[in-house]
């Protein structure tokens, strides 16, 4: 997504506009996948939308309100504050992150950039979640364990597991995606 360059100015109607679609994009594929979306083990696909941090700074306010939004059809208000507060403080950690990225790299997100990028949302949501389900859902088992710090490890395992699949199986095709409109684009305004 090409930013229109207005720095100092706050939030311009370009960045609303790309903000409220990653929104948008975030529900959707969310509410698209939400068997495997949400619980001890899930595989938010969604979140692959991280990587729309590194193209525009919209892409933080867009992944948390369209977390915010995705998890008020979870039923749980821990899933809704806690939740949505773990995508947030991601997002703003890999916006903190991409910033120097730009800085040397431009618009083009290397391999190296790519894996390093992600990492953010995993680990924070691997933290978080778990003590989500644990007490927001009352999911105290999982498989055999029912001991609170066996399940809670589990847990933190398996959102791992599938924030790694969201980011770096879904996370390329997003960046493709992105680089391959921001291209278009480009190309339009000459």
């Amino acid at each position: 997504m090409v930013t229109n360059g207005t720095k100092g100015r706050g939030m311009t109607t370009q960045l609303v506009a790309q903000g409220a679609i990653i929104a948008a994009l975030y529900v959707v594929l969310s509410l698209m996948t939400y068997q495997f979306s949400y619980l001890e083990i899930q595989c938010r696909v969604a979140e692959a939308l991280c990587m729309a941090i590194y193209f525009t700074p919209a892409g933080v306010w867009g992944v948390f309100v369209g977390c915010l939004i995705t998890n008020m059809f979870s039923g749980s208000w821990m899933d809704i504050v806690f939740g949505s507060a773990a995508t947030l403080i991601a997002a703003l950690i890999t916006r903190a992150m991409a910033v120097p990225m730009k800085k040397t790299n431009g618009n083009k997100l290397d391999f190296k950039h790519m894996l390093l990028l992600p990492i953010p949302t995993v680990v924070v949501n691997a933290i978080v979640i778990p003590f989500v389900l644990y007490y927001g859902y009352g999911i105290v088992s999982m498989g055999s364990a029912t001991a609170k710090w066996s399940v809670l490890g589990l847990m933190m395992f398996s959102i791992a597991a599938g924030e790694i699949i969201s980011c770096y199986v879904f996370g390329p095709l997003i960046v493709k995606l992105m680089t391959s409109v921001e291209t278009k684009l480009s190309f339009n305004r000459e």
